[in-house]
């Protein structure tokens, strides 16, 4: 039977585990066997993972690449060997797959804008993995495009407890009443964080999420969310591994997929007062 390498960093974070997975299953659909590498970053160890499964004679490699430092890895690959990324970057040369992150975080901003939100915060993951840029991108493009100043960025490392901690800070501050999570489970420790500062969430802050982790319909209210379709990604990447040599990319649209976290906002104004116009005053 024919095998393919797959290699990846050793990670239970939802985006990268369900990559593997997908790969995995495309992979048994197609008759084919897999041999995942797991590492736990992309120097010499992950260069020695790459020079195993080539002893093993794989037909070609899966890299999952959400972070430049995979830029050293695929330089150890043997020339002539097929490989295909996920996440890459464009000017690494090679077959890639990806999710348009980008347009995801388009997504996200302007659903919230187009609840009646002046602005939209943004809880951006590790600044490091291209994704996390690029959802910031699409944050600041959509802001930009709807003549918005962008606050100042929140920065969480891609865990619940980190988006509890940024919440926190985010909580006390009145101007706040949308937020774009740049992971669901960043926004699902954001919402805790809210909460427990008396800001309910949708009523008085509306979150969107990305992923679309399986917790996403579970949670109450519900998430919002951006979904990325990883079983996709793994039958692409597999496509592409099985098919031309030459370099091809194909990107991938992602979907929002509304929940309970979003509310249209509403300003309440006061009601006139001696000598006043009603609905004169601010919104609070």
């Amino acid at each position: 039977m024919t095998v393919i390498g797959v290699v990846a960093q050793n990670s239970m974070l939802y985006g990268p585990a369900s990559m593997v997975q997908a790969i995995g299953d495309a992979a048994f659909d197609a008759r084919l066997a897999v041999s995942v590498g797991h590492v736990a970053d992309y120097g010499a160890e992950a260069r020695e993972v790459v020079r195993r499964l080539v002893d093993q004679e794989v037909a070609g490699l899966i890299v999952v690449a959400p972070v430049a430092a995979a830029a050293q890895l695929l330089a150890a690959v043997p020339s002539g060997l097929p490989v295909v990324t996920v996440d890459g970057l464009p000017q690494w040369r090679t077959a890639n797959v990806a999710v348009d992150q980008y347009a995801g975080g388009l997504l996200a901003t302007r659903h919230l804008l187009a609840h009646g939100h002046r602005t939209v915060w943004h809880v951006a993951g590790p600044e490091q993995w291209h994704g996390s840029r690029a959802r910031e991108a699409g944050w600041r493009a959509a802001l930009a495009a709807a003549g918005v100043e962008a606050p100042p960025v929140v920065r969480a490392a891609w865990t619940a407890e980190s988006g509890y901690r940024c919440g926190r800070a985010l909580a006390t501050d009145p101007r706040v009443t949308a937020v774009f999570a740049a992971s669901d489970d960043i926004a699902i420790g954001l919402i805790r964080a809210l909460a427990e500062h008396g800001r309910s969430v949708p009523d008085d802050v509306s979150v969107v999420g990305f992923d679309d982790v399986p917790e996403a319909g579970y949670t109450h209210p519900g998430l919002t969310t951006v979904r990325q379709e990883f079983a996709e990604v793994g039958r692409e990447s597999v496509r592409l591994l099985l098919g031309a040599r030459r370099p091809e990319s194909v990107q991938l649209r992602p979907t929002l997929v509304p929940r309970g976290t979003v509310r249209h906002r509403v300003e309440v104004r006061s009601r006139g007062r001696a000598g006043s116009t009603p609905g004169s005053s601010g919104p609070l």
